[in-house]
């Protein structure tokens, strides 16, 4: 096999032995809510913990997850690159020959954490905001793609400006401005993040764009206690999305 084919066997066999990012972060909420999976009043009171708590605990379970897929791939496939019966020689030559092989493999492995965790924090959000019975609808087009839009895509096109557009992004840089189009500059957005570094500069454009930055309690007050336009996470919910589902459900929007 060249080295092509072989990268290609490791990559598949990978895939084939780690878990899906659903299943990891599934794993990680059952630890970190415990008893608590079905009390939707706990849940809301100490949102930011389990936010910050959960990536942590999701993140350490991928690591051992990501090690053991790892391990078993390149067994799998160097295995039957060795003769019948190898010696110490054989094993450090294999090793010798497919260096570049293994590089490439792991590089790839780090290149792919990145939107791992992406996908993580808006799986954990969105697991949350069902125990919280928050209506919305998950990737709405709407000149743009929300993660969440609350209440509904079916109301925003009745009423855009009654409807809270919702968006996650791990960590920012210029990410951000991804979320703000042409046809949407109007609205009011909220992007949660845990992003720790943002810069004065793009906190004050991010403001200008008349956009909330939600993050746990712990990030709004030891890095944006001086921010206006960031919230945490349990301001949101009684300041911004409650008053908004007492109102829906006043209107009969939702029930």
């Amino acid at each position: 096999m060249n080295e092509q084919e072989i990268l290609s066997l490791l990559t598949r066999h990978f895939k084939k032995n780690l878990p899906t990012g659903k299943q990891i972060c599934t794993e990680a909420l059952k630890k970190q809510l415990a008893k608590n999976k079905d009390n939707a009043s706990w849940v809301k009171s100490h949102f930011s913990e389990l936010i910050e708590s959960t990536q942590i605990r999701a993140y350490e379970i991928y690591q051992a997850k990501e090690r053991y897929a790892a391990s078993l791939a390149m067994r799998e496939v160097f295995e039957k690159l060795l003769p019948d019966e190898p010696c110490k020689e054989d094993f450090f030559k294999l090793l010798e020959n497919n260096f570049w092989v293994l590089d490439r493999f792991f590089l790839s492995l780090t290149q792919g954490r990145r939107p791992r965790a992406g996908k993580a924090f808006e799986h954990i959000i969105k697991v949350l905001f069902g125990i919280l019975g928050y209506p919305y609808t998950p990737q709405a087009v709407i000149n743009g793609q929300p993660d969440f839009l609350l209440p509904s895509v079916e109301h925003f096109k009745k009423n855009a400006m009654d409807c809270i557009i919702f968006t996650v992004k791990r960590t920012l840089r210029e990410r951000w401005r991804q979320i703000v189009t042409e046809g949407t500059r109007g609205y009011l957005f909220y992007l949660a993040t845990i992003d720790e570094e943002i810069a004065s500069r793009v906190l004050g454009e991010i403001r200008n764009h008349r956009i909330y930055l939600v993050v746990p309690e712990r990030i709004r007050s030891e890095t944006y206690s001086d921010q206006p336009n960031v919230i945490s996470f349990e301001t949101f919910f009684e300041s911004h999305l409650d008053p908004a589902m007492k109102r829906w459900r006043k209107n009969k929007i939702i029930e």
